[in-house]
């Protein structure tokens, strides 16, 4: 089986499913800090790009309309327990989003773009789902500047296979979009900056 496709995800997600929760559960709080910078009000129409499990759901306030998408069953059975009024879960493909144009206010791309296939048309897909003016939130592990760190070199092979890509570059993958998306803000979130946090707004 090809690496790096729709079809490998969701056989190493249906198996990682059972444990997902425990496996990245450390990254609540880094997940709630990423949520924060979006502003979100009681009204807001939230679209969730590989929602998982569902663990930003918790961290989401009351009111918001939400639509969480994952290309996994087996991940989105998970989310079941995390639903409550005014949140939706839709099996998609976040290269090929069924939904339409500019119909949300804010979009969170949590550990997504480092695992999708095609990172760039992600991007695309969710800056066209939003509303001009509306907020984007990243976060995940980057590389900077197409600099990979040795070590980074190293336990990626192993890492791209079991489970994400660790030298996924952000600013090229904008760059490569062509999306009106703008960088608002950016900080640091786990492991001294490999991971990040990034707040986007569309400008058209």
């Amino acid at each position: 089986m090809r690496l790096n496709t729709n079809r490998w995800n969701r056989l190493r997600y249906t198996l990682w499913a059972p444990v997902y929760d425990r496996l990245v559960g450390s990254f609540g709080r880094a997940r709630a800090d990423s949520l924060r910078l979006l502003y979100l009000g009681p009204r807001d129409r939230v679209l969730i790009v590989g929602a998982g499990t569902g663990a930003d759901l918790p961290l989401l306030p009351a009111g918001c309309s939400v639509l969480a998408t994952d290309l996994t069953p087996a991940m989105l059975r998970g989310a079941r327990s995390r639903l409550r009024p005014g949140i939706r879960l839709a099996l998609m493909d976040g290269q090929q989003l069924a939904v339409p144009r500019a119909a949300f206010d804010a979009v969170v791309l949590h550990l997504i773009l480092a695992v999708i296939p095609d990172p760039v048309r992600c991007l695309q897909e969710a800056a066209r789902a939003l509303r001009p003016g509306g907020r984007m939130v990243v976060f995940d592990k980057f590389v900077r500047g197409g600099r990979v760190p040795l070590a980074v070199r190293l336990v990626n092979p192993l890492a791209r296979v079991l489970f994400t890509e660790m030298t996924r570059d952000f600013e090229a993958i904008l760059t490569g979009s062509g999306a009106p998306l703008v960088v608002a803000r950016e900080q640091d979130a786990r492991f001294g900056g490999l991971y990040r946090s990034l707040l986007l707004r569309k400008t058209a």
